[in-house]
């Protein structure tokens, strides 16, 4: 009965990420289940899937071949109780069944949707995590850890050498000295830790549904970077004309004003990493969305010169995004595009509306660094 359930339920988790795939352009342009995340565990609305099953009537209501009648009746339409009202409809309702799924088996079905490589980790970071292995048995140790196979084992030796093991009654009483218990080791191992920085234009010309564009992607980078490394942080800064590091809900939620100096958040960012991100033991990840829009072109050299000197160096890759907006000039994605045409930690990618998500994350996600 084991072996069925466990089958059944395999082939129902294979079903669920077939409709998952199915969906998945879908699940990512609509951003369904971003108010649905766990820590560890996502809910996706499915199609409800239907199993088929028997439905028997009542004896008393009767059926085919009963009743009175003689040979060579016509069998006509009989009487329907409780009639609706109302024109019929031509469209099926959608039955919509919430699926858990773990932020692990979503990242796999994006890495196979999207074809994504595994990224190879830059390094260890210097700190280490603490992981217990039983390797031995001991005569002493917690009650919670007592081992009952060694410790009936021990009783029932000694009972037999002892001349108390009766076969024909065969208890087995362990004392003090037959316990025996699980022993455990510490091993330190080091994590492959990475970090995302996610950098925002929030000035006057990036509205709510540009926010909602870079709010849905940074979801889906989250998860497969968050798939690829023991441990992942993420930072968070906005911009306009100053720079400000802030967490996650004010980063989706500041207002847009005010005008647009990129440079004060490539500092900003470079500072952190300098600070706090060793280079060699993490991988870093900053990620930049805006419209296109800057001060200056006397800013846009600042942020050049802090791109190609501090930010390439240090991080595995930089990913720049550029939203579309009806306010935006658009135009850095081209300075960028001019002054490094052959950056291979620099990844670009026009966004011009939620339809162009999915393409975006396989630009950024698509080089495996």
């Amino acid at each position: 009965m084991t072996q069925k359930i466990d089958a059944d339920h395999a082939r129902f988790r294979h079903i669920v990420r077939g409709k998952i795939k199915e969906n998945l352009k879908k699940f990512i342009t609509k951003g369904e289940i971003l108010g649905k995340k766990g820590k560890d565990i996502v809910s996706i609305p499915l199609p409800q899937i239907q199993i088929p099953r028997f439905q028997y009537g009542h004896k008393e209501t009767g059926g085919t071949g009963q009743g009175d009648g003689e040979v060579g009746t016509v069998l006509a339409p009989g009487d329907v109780e409780g009639k609706g009202t109302g024109q019929a409809g031509e469209d099926p309702s959608e039955h919509l069944l919430e699926v858990d799924v773990s932020i692990d088996e979503l990242a796999e079905i994006l890495g196979e949707e999207l074809e994504l490589p595994r990224i190879e980790p830059r390094g260890k970071h210097r700190l280490e995590a603490e992981k217990s292995r039983y390797t031995g048995i001991h005569r002493v140790g917690p009650e919670s850890l007592r081992h009952f196979k060694r410790t009936y084992k021990a009783a029932l030796k000694r009972q037999i050498s002892a001349g108390l093991y009766d076969p024909k009654n065969p208890i087995v009483i362990p004392i003090r000295e037959d316990k025996r218990y699980r022993s455990w080791r510490v091993s330190w191992l080091p994590e492959s830790n990475a970090v995302i920085i996610y950098i925002m234009d929030v000035s006057g010309s990036m509205g709510e549904e540009q926010k909602e564009i870079v709010r849905i992607e940074s979801f889906w980078i989250d998860t497969w970077l968050q798939s690829q490394y023991e441990g992942l942080e993420v930072r968070y800064i906005t911009h306009d004309a100053a720079a400000r590091e802030v967490d996650r809900h004010t980063f989706f939620h500041t207002r847009e004003s005010g005008g647009t100096m990129i440079s004060s958040a490539y500092q900003l960012c470079a500072d952190i990493i300098s600070a706090e991100y060793a280079t060699g033991e993490w991988n870093i990840y900053p990620f930049h969305f805006s419209d296109g829009d800057n001060w200056s072109s006397d800013d846009t050299k600042t942020c050049i010169e802090l791109l190609k000197d501090r930010i390439f160096p240090q991080a595995n890759q930089f990913g720049y995004g550029q939203v579309e907006s009806p306010y935006g000039s658009g135009q850095f994605i081209k300075d960028l595009q001019e002054t490094f045409p052959e950056e291979e930690k620099l990844v670009m990618s026009e966004i011009p509306d939620r339809d162009a998500i999915i393409g975006s994350i396989r630009d950024f996600l698509g080089k495996g660094r």
